[in-house]
C-alpha cells in the first residue's frame, strides 16, 4: 500500500525505510466441500485452488493444501475423522496435507504466514467458528485471505465486506436447516419411516409413494413404511416387554433377565441388553404412529445424541402401521419409567419378584384372562388376580421368605398342636383365649388404678354400699391459685 504522506525526498535507500519481515512468506490453501455424494470433490477442490491462487504473489506457490469433505456446520475438531482410504478413493488431483483442525494445529510449526481460501464459508458456515479460527491463526502469525473480497480500500471497508459474507453464510445455513427440517416433517406426516425399524417391525417400500425422475444426483431413495416382522414372536415379545414395565413396574435389568430366560419365546439377534429394552419401552412408534425428531444427533460430541423433549416430537396425524400397544398403554409405561427413575417403590408384583429372585427364581407370566394371571415361579405355578392386591403380595412374600429361611436353616422343630383345641384345655394347657383374657383383666385393673389416683369415682364406689375397709373419695374444691401445699391459704381453700 502506497503511503500518501511520503517524505518530500526519496529515502528508500535507508536501512529502516521498510519493516523487515524475518519470516519468509509461506501461503497454504484451505478448502471444503459438503459431501462426496451430492458434490464432486474431484472437480470442486481444484476449482477452489484456482480461485484462491489469484491472491498469491508472482512466482509463489502453495506450500501445503488443507481441505475437508465435511459439513460447514461442524466444528473443526469433528472434521477430518475419515480414514485416509476414503480420501484416496475420491481421486482428487489436489494433494491433501490435512483438514481445518490440522491447519490450526500445524500452522506455527510450518511457519504459515497466509491462509488463502475461495470465500469465508469454505472455512465454516457458522460465524462463530470462522471468527474463532481466524483469531487463532492471527495469534499464530497467519493472515486469512478470501479471494472474493475486494483488494485495496480502507481496513473498515475490508472488515465490513468480510463480516457481511460471514453473516450471509450463517443465514444460508439457517435457511438450509429450516428447509431440511420442513422436508423431514412432511416425510413423517406421510407415514414414512426414518432410520432403522424398531424390533417388532421391518421397513418395506411404499409402492404408492411418488417417485421423482432421476436427477443430477441419481435416483432418490425409495420411501419406506413399517410393517410387522415376519416372525410373530417379536410382536408378542415387544407387547410383553411393555406390559412388564407398565403393569409390574420392572426395571430394565429385571426385564432383561426375564427375556433371556426364554430365548425361544423372545428371539433377538445377539442378546437382550438394558439399552435395547429401555429403547423399546420408550419408542412411540410401537403405538402405530410415525414419530420424528426424538433425538438430536448434532450435539458437538461424536457418537453421542441427545433426547429432545416430547413437546418437540413430530407425530403423524393418524396411525400408519400396526400398533403393538395403544397410546394410553404407552403413556402409562412412560409414567412408570419416570417413577422408577425417580426412585418410587414398585407395585405388589414387584415385591413378589424380589422375594422369588432372592431364591434364584424368575417370575414369568404364562397366560392371563380379564381377571387373573397364571405365573410360573421355578417349577411351580400360581394364579394371582389382576391387578395384584397388596394382601396377595404380602402373603406370597412371606411364603417365599419362610421357604428361604427353611432352606438355609434346615427343618425346624415339630409344629405344636393348635392352642384353641379342646384337648389342650382338657390337659390343663393354657390356650390363646386364656392368655388374652388375662391381658384384658390386667388392662381393666390398670384403668381402675389410674382413676383412683385422679380422684374419680368408678363403677362400684357408691358410698353406702362400699366394701368394708374402703373409703369413698370425694372431690374437693381446688386450692387457691398460687397457694403452696401445706400453707394456711392451701388449707383455707
Amino acid at each position: 500500500m502506497t503511503n500518501p504522506f511520503a517524505p518530500p525526498i526519496d529515502l528508500s535507500h535507508l536501512p529502516n525505510y521498510r519493516q523487515a519481515d524475518a519470516r519468509p512468506r509461506r501461503a497454504v490453501f484451505l478448502g471444503r466441500v459438503s459431501t462426496k455424494d451430492n458434490q464432486n470433490p474431484a472437480s470442486s477442490i481444484p476449482r477452489q485452488v484456482v480461485l484462491a491462487s489469484e491472491r498469491l504473489e508472482e512466482g509463489e506457490e502453495f506450500v501445503a493444501y488443507f481441505w475437508d469433505v465435511e459439513s460447514g456446520m461442524l466444528p473443526p475438531d469433528l472434521r477430518g475423522l475419515w480414514p485416509q482410504e476414503m480420501y484416496d478413493a475420491l481421486a482428487v488431483p489436489t494433494p491433501r496435507d490435512g483438514g481445518l483442525q490440522d491447519l490450526v494445529d500445524r500452522a506455527e510449526q510450518l511457519g504459515v504466514t497466509h491462509v488463502l481460501a475461495e470465500r469465508s464459508d469454505r472455512m465454516a458456515r457458522a460465524m462463530l467458528t470462522s471468527l474463532t479460527v481466524e483469531h487463532e491463526l492471527e495469534r499464530l502469525g497467519a493472515e486469512v485471505v478470501y479471494a472474493n473480497e475486494p483488494v485495496g480500500g480502507t481496513k473498515s471497508g475490508q472488515l465490513r465486506s468480510r463480516r457481511y459474507g460471514q453473516v450471509e453464510a450463517e443465514v444460508y445455513r439457517t435457511v438450509l436447516n429450516e428447509m431440511s427440517m420442513g422436508g423431514q416433517i412432511q416425510h413423517a406426516i406421510a407415514g414414512w419411516n426414518h432410520g432403522y425399524p424398531p424390533y417388532p417391525y421391518i421397513a418395506v417400500i411404499d409402492e404408492n409413494a411418488p417417485v421423482r425422475e432421476k436427477g443430477r444426483f441419481g435416483a432418490d431413495r425409495p420411501k419406506k413404511k413399517l410393517a410387522p416382522h415376519p416372525d410373530p414372536r417379536r410382536f408378542d415379545a415387544a407387547r410383553e416387554l411393555c406390559r412388564l414395565r407398565r403393569e409390574e413396574h420392572l426395571k430394565g435389568p429385571d426385564i432383561v433377565a426375564i427375556l433371556k430366560a426364554e430365548p425361544d419365546r423372545y428371539p433377538i439377534e445377539g442378546e437382550w441388553t438394558y439399552n435395547r429394552v429401555e429403547g423399546l419401552v420408550s419408542n412411540p412408534k410401537l403405538t402405530g404412529y410415525q414419530v420424528y425428531n426424538r433425538r438430536a444427533n448434532r450435539t458437538g460430541r461424536a457418537g453421542f445424541s441427545r433426547r429432545n423433549p416430547i413437546s418437540q416430537w413430530v407425530w403423524s396425524p393418524k396411525a400408519v402401521h400396526k400398533p403393538v400397544v395403544s397410546l394410553q398403554e404407552w403413556m402409562q409405561a412412560q409414567e412408570v419409567t419416570a417413577g422408577l427413575r425417580a426412585g418410587v417403590e414398585g407395585g405388589p408384583l414387584l415385591r413378589i419378584r424380589a422375594a422369588a429372585s432372592r431364591l434364584g427364581f424368575t417370575v414369568t407370566a404364562v397366560s392371563s384372562s380379564a381377571t387373573h394371571t397364571l405365573y410360573r415361579i421355578g417349577n411351580r405355578q400360581i394364579v394371582l388376580p389382576s391387578p395384584v392386591p397388596d394382601t396377595s403380595s404380602s402373603r406370597a412374600s412371606r411364603t417365599w421368605g419362610a421357604r428361604r429361611e427353611r432352606d438355609h436353616r434346615g427343618p425346624g422343630p415339630p409344629a405344636r398342636p393348635d392352642l384353641d383345641d379342646a384337648p389342650c384345655r382338657a390337659r390343663g394347657v393354657r390356650t390363646r383365649a386364656d392368655a388374652e383374657g388375662d391381658r384384658g383383666e390386667r388392662r381393666a385393673g390398670a384403668r381402675t388404678r389410674r382413676r383412683d389416683r385422679r380422684g374419680h369415682a368408678h363403677p362400684g364406689d357408691t358410698g353406702a354400699g362400699d366394701a368394708p375397709g374402703r373409703r369413698r373419695r370425694t372431690r374437693t374444691r381446688p386450692a387457691r391459685r398460687g397457694a403452696r401445699p401445706g400453707s394456711a391459704a392451701y388449707h383455707a381453700a
